[in-house]
């Protein structure tokens, strides 16, 4: 959907204004007796065809949600807790994105969704980094990036804005160096904490570089909400396949926690790689809006006093509040794959009160409301089951929560509410101890897969599902 620098539209909750108001608002989370019917009230605000048409009348004010863009990577955005003072000023950021399906122009999404003042941006620019170098530009395709005509760009707080388009050959598969100046104070308030892949922090504007001298390197994304690219290619005649977006919706498992940095094997990337190599869908995108710790049902609600709590607002909102802006907004979206719920079974720890733990229902009913939000939307919902855990380090695990994991699982397997299933639990699980991540595909948490678990993720994705 188009969208520039405009209030969320109704419905939406409103960014939260620090951590102490997002911790505050989590606390007055529903109770359980409330989850389910809480989960089955989630609405969808329409898309009016002609105010649609309107926005995207004008080149200078439509987002690249309109024809003929495809969203080739995403991030979904999070605020951040009280402790983290994270500021930048008279600086540049240096930050790597990965692309899954290619163009011949691109457009830039940047965010202050989270922040409480205006982010004001002296410059940005893009190009393909080098491979190997997070720091450096491939010479040559470096390429100012321009908001309604202009180098800079002032964000109100609350809101994100769609670049013009940037004429850049981009293929799959690429790594692209996004540059952005921040000439003022600015407090990092608006970050994807786990990128897993470097990026840095430059002394003054250094945008137009071909390669920076980091003051700082870190392993988040700020400001960074998206890519969409359009038109064939490099090395194509024509697109293959449909022009449309597969979305990653879950948490650090989808997110691609512990997976090695700067390596892109987060199984939504290795989907990408099959659906290029094996199906020939060069033309589809995949984009990852996992958030680590985020929950279906519930903003994060850690105990006060837990070491949760110094992350809590890095875990984002509940996963049936945040549907409408980190799936149905973006370009060409037409499927949605849901990992989601696993947090909510492990986040109230061994020893929780009765209001935090779910049920079963509770559970199908949130994944009900992600079902009715997609199909409100003309998106194909499909339902990934729940990886084992029995064993982790995180004190998730009881044999209670394993049979409402099981329960779950059963309903996402066989109720045929979903469009298609994806049985990442079967493909995950050692066959000699079910309850349990087999021991090549475990991180060392017992709850997380590693590298090769990741592949076998994406390997049990099937593609005919995309079809």
């Amino acid at each position: 959907m188009p969208e520039e620098a405009t209030p969320p539209p109704a419905g939406t909750p409103a960014p939260a204004l620090n951590a102490a108001a997002a911790h505050a608002a989590a606390a007055r989370g529903p109770s359980r007796r409330s989850l389910g019917r809480a989960a089955a009230a989630v609405a969808v605000t329409p898309v009016l065809a002609g105010t649609w048409q309107a926005r995207a009348a004008s080149a200078a004010e439509a987002g690249a949600g309109g024809r003929g863009w495809t969203g080739t990577w995403a991030a979904a955005e999070t605020t951040v807790p009280a402790s983290d003072d994270t500021a930048f000023a008279d600086q540049t950021l240096r930050q790597v994105v990965h692309t899954s399906t290619g163009g011949r122009a691109l457009r830039i999404r940047l965010t202050n969704r989270y922040g409480t003042e205006p982010l004001v941006v002296g410059e940005v620019r893009v190009g393909r980094a080098v491979p190997g170098d997070s720091t450096a530009v491939v010479p040559g395709t470096d390429r100012a990036v321009r908001f309604r005509g202009r180098t800079s760009v002032t964000l109100p707080p609350g809101t994100r804005r769609w670049s013009d388009p940037v004429p850049l050959a981009v293929p799959a598969a690429a790594d692209l160096a996004v540059s952005v100046y921040l000439p003022r104070p600015t407090p990092g308030g608006t970050v994807h904490r786990s990128a897993f892949q470097r990026n840095h922090a430059a002394a003054g504007n250094v945008t137009a570089k071909p390669a920076v001298d980091p003051q700082r390197t870190f392993t988040s994304w700020y400001f960074l909400a998206g890519v969409a690219v359009t038109g064939a290619a490099p090395g194509q005649h024509a697109a293959a396949g449909p022009r449309e977006a597969v979305v990653a919706f879950g948490d650090s498992i989808t997110d691609g926690s512990v997976t090695t940095v700067g390596a892109n094997r987060r199984w939504p990337d290795v989907l990408a790689r099959r659906l290029r190599e094996e199906a020939g869908r060069t033309a589809t995108g995949v984009l990852n809006t996992g958030i680590g710790g985020n929950r279906l049902l519930r903003d994060p609600n850690p105990p006060p006093g837990s070491n949760a709590e110094n992350y809590a607002p890095y875990f984002g909102e509940a996963g049936i509040r945040r549907f409408a802006r980190d799936v149905l907004d973006q370009p060409a979206a037409r499927h949605v794959v849901v990992l989601l719920g696993i947090n909510d079974l492990g986040h109230p720890g061994r020893d929780a009160p009765v209001d935090e733990e779910v049920t079963a229902a509770d559970l199908v009913a949130g994944h009900r409301s992600l079902i009715r939000q997609a199909h409100a939307r003309g998106l194909r919902a499909h339902g990934a089951t729940l990886l084992p855990f029995e064993g982790d380090d995180l004190g998730f695990y009881t044999p209670e929560r394993e049979k409402v994991r099981q329960t779950l699982n059963d309903w996402i397997r066989t109720a045929g509410e979903y469009d298609g299933t994806v049985d990442f639990d079967a493909a995950t699980r050692d066959p000699a101890h079910p309850r349990r991540l087999l021991a090549a595909y475990d991180s060392g948490d017992g709850l997380h897969p590693n590298d090769a678990g990741m592949a076998a993720m994406a390997a049990a994705v099937p593609l005919r599902l995309f079809t």
